[in-house]
């Protein structure tokens, strides 16, 4: 993977999309399965954890050193100490990153509590610090931050807005949703699309972006340089394809059950499987499930069905029943509503 800056990564057709990093989920072996299905134009890494104690986590490192899927890694920290956000951003540069994210938007209580992610949005004075101190660390490469609208409201979003312009950030991601609405409630695309006219850098909209469809209504309503998508990227590995052929006016290539069935085998063959109790890997997989599943039946049944399975025979059982029962039969192209 070849060093490539954030203006290169512009220089593009059409607007470009992104992996939204998720912890436990976005490592090295799914970015991988994501790439054999059509990568993002880039990735960003599970949050590496900084504090006075923290070093480089290993298996997070080894999204970038051992990433072969051509596409630019940005390395996601998460922290609020400035001078080991400090060292950690310097020792990320030494490897071949496209560019340094601060995390400013985990919605988990137990993250947001120590004051770090989410919680950031409530003390803009010392997101200016760390930004500050960030803007002179990182000098070689771009610096991005990912951000929700607000903390309980979103009465920090301008002024959190015009911290990033000051320090001149380079990409900002922003989740149209606060940190206490978690994944819940209505996406404030309006305001992502304030971020847009408030901010020197290009802005990615993120936040529920289920279908190539809604990818496109997203760009068109908020004006941002692209799109990031997360949970349903989980569910949907052929999104970010959809969404490129989409953009180009082509028509969206059907994903057959069969295929989906395909996927389903490829996660299950975890990176850890040989050591993971069956009950463990099962549960491991139902949170994958729990996306795909959403997309496969509009009555719900597989989904029903597929969180009362056990054991692996259960389950692989059912997935041949609904996947490769009925052959021309195809995954939605978004998901159905009610189920």
């Amino acid at each position: 993977m070849s060093q490539v800056s954030l203006p290169q990564l512009l220089q593009k057709d059409l607007p470009f999309t992104a992996l939204a990093p998720m912890q436990d989920v976005t490592n090295l072996w799914f970015m991988k399965i994501i790439a054999h299905y059509g990568s993002p134009d880039y990735f960003f890494t599970e949050y590496f954890r900084v504090n006075d104690t923290s070093r480089l986590n290993r298996s997070i490192l080894a999204a970038i050193t051992e990433n072969d899927t051509g596409r630019p890694v940005f390395a996601q920290m998460i922290g609020e100490s400035i001078p080991d956000l400090v060292r950690t951003a310097k020792e990320l540069c030494r490897y071949n990153i496209a560019g340094v994210d601060l995390n400013m938007g985990c919605p988990a209580p137990r993250i947001y509590r120590k004051n770090v992610g989410g919680g950031l949005l409530l003390s803009p004075e010392k997101v200016n610090r760390i930004l500050g101190e960030l803007r002179q660390a990182v000098n070689d490469r771009p610096l991005t931050v990912k951000m929700r609208v607000g903390f309980e409201n979103t009465d920090t979003f301008y002024e959190i807005l015009d911290i990033v312009n000051r320090h001149s950030i380079d990409l900002l991601s922003v989740h149209g949703r606060t940190v206490k609405d978690m994944y819940h409630g209505v996406v404030k695309y309006d305001l992502i699309a304030e971020a847009v006219r408030r901010v020197d850098c290009p802005v990615l909209a993120n936040g529920n972006i289920y279908s190539a469809t809604t990818a496109l209504e997203v760009l068109a309503q908020t004006g941002a340089a692209g799109v990031m998508v997360g949970r349903w990227a989980i569910g949907n590995p052929w999104l970010f394809n959809q969404i490129r052929q989409a953009l180009r006016f082509e028509p969206i290539t059907p994903v057959p059950l069969v295929e989906v069935r395909k996927y389903i085998d490829r996660l299950w063959q975890t990176p850890t499987a040989s050591t993971m109790l069956e009950r463990s890997r099962v549960g491991y997989l139902k949170m994958f499930l729990n996306y795909i599943a959403l997309s496969v039946d509009a009555e719900g049944q597989f989904l029903r069905l597929m969180r009362r399975t056990q054991t692996e025979l259960e389950m692989f059982n059912l997935c041949d029943r609904f996947l490769l029962a009925e052959g021309t039969k195809n995954l939605a192209l978004s998901p159905y509503s009610g189920v």
